[in-house]
């Protein structure tokens, strides 16, 4: 009867880990890396970007002519990742350019860049809220409980 229910649970995790084809999730714009050399420094304009890249996935908070362009493919994991997504493709491509509408600077992230650049690590401190979670909770308790007596 063991040897029966071992074999089951084995056989159930390997067919159920056997896909033919590999799932793979895509956000943003297919093949970035390769659209981004059909685009030059100072000789491409924004309807040639337009034309090549479609229309930027996000513009700069303070300046429209700030472009930037996303790619991120993720795929499932085997057995040892447990099924867990992971990233294939982590590719960002930020176009510059001049208030005449040529492109004067192009800047292309990939995955492995993603991971050499510093964040600050430091923390801004909330001087409005310094208490904990367990004063503020029960500081709400109790002011639950007022009401309720007024009532």
């Amino acid at each position: 009867m063991k040897k029966k229910t071992i074999l089951f649970i084995i056989l159930t995790l390997v067919l159920t880990n056997c896909q033919r084809t590999e799932l793979v999730k895509t956000h943003g714009l297919a093949y970035l890396e390769k659209r981004e050399k059909l685009i030059v420094v100072n000789e491409t304009n924004k309807n040639d970007a337009i034309k090549v890249l479609g229309q930027p996935n996000t513009k700069g908070m303070t300046n429209d002519n700030l472009w930037i362009y996303i790619e991120r493919t993720q795929t499932r994991g085997k057995l040892l990742k447990l099924g867990r997504n992971y990233l294939v493709k982590n590719n960002v491509l930020v176009l510059e350019f001049s208030k005449f509408g040529i492109l004067t600077r192009k800047e292309f992230y990939n995955k492995s860049d993603m991971k050499r650049i510093n964040f600050a690590k430091d923390e801004t401190i909330n001087e409005i809220r310094k208490e904990n979670f367990i004063y503020s909770f029960l500081s709400s308790i109790r002011q639950k409980m007022a009401i309720k007596r007024k009532d």
